[in-house]
């Protein structure tokens, strides 16, 4: 799965839910361009007696998706108008244009920000995550620059809005 985010040689994940008489109650879009290596985890390879001894699979963590990737088509049994679908995806495309590594940074502080549950933060509250996004990226030996970095990349990209120095709020949620 790493090697196929990568090359970007990944589908769109659909995610589907259903009651138990057989009736769809969700169905969640995540473009492929936000499923990044940090919401993948690594699962043990198959045992000595497996079919496919030694292979070794992973699972996607849906909670490791900032909440702008999960569009949702289908909700508690109603379906979401085309329309705003396609609204929501156009708001994020520009993300897949990004070089895969990069985007993978932009992802995480993305989804840093979305933790702190507010329109308005500043980049001390941001930087309350530095030891976790150090551990998502151990190659990284600055990542208060990179924090600072993708912030203005997450402006450009019209998910923030700079309102005075230090401090931003979200142009959407």
């Amino acid at each position: 799965m790493i090697a196929a985010i990568r090359s970007e040689n990944i589908p769109n994940l659909l995610v589907l839910q259903y009651s138990p008489a057989w009736r769809v109650q969700n169905i969640l879009l995540v473009p492929y361009f936000f499923i990044t290596e940090s919401a993948i985890e690594k699962r043990k390879p198959l045992g000595e007696h497996a079919r496919r001894k030694g292979w070794i699979g992973c699972n996607i963590l849906l909670r490791e998706i900032p909440p702008d990737g999960k569009l949702k088509m289908v909700s508690d049994g109603t379906a979401t108008d085309a329309g705003e679908i396609r609204k929501q995806f156009h708001r994020i495309k520009p993300l897949a244009d990004m070089k895969v590594d990069l985007r993978g940074w932009t992802l995480d502080v993305l989804k840093t920000i979305r933790k702190l549950n507010s329109t308005e933060f500043s980049l001390s509250d941001v930087y309350q995550f530095e030891a976790e996004l150090a551990a998502m990226h151990p190659g990284n030996r600055n990542v208060r620059p990179k924090i600072r970095q993708q912030l203005q990349v997450l402006r450009d990209l019209g998910f923030l809005h700079f309102t005075h120095r230090g401090h931003y709020s979200t142009a959407y949620t």
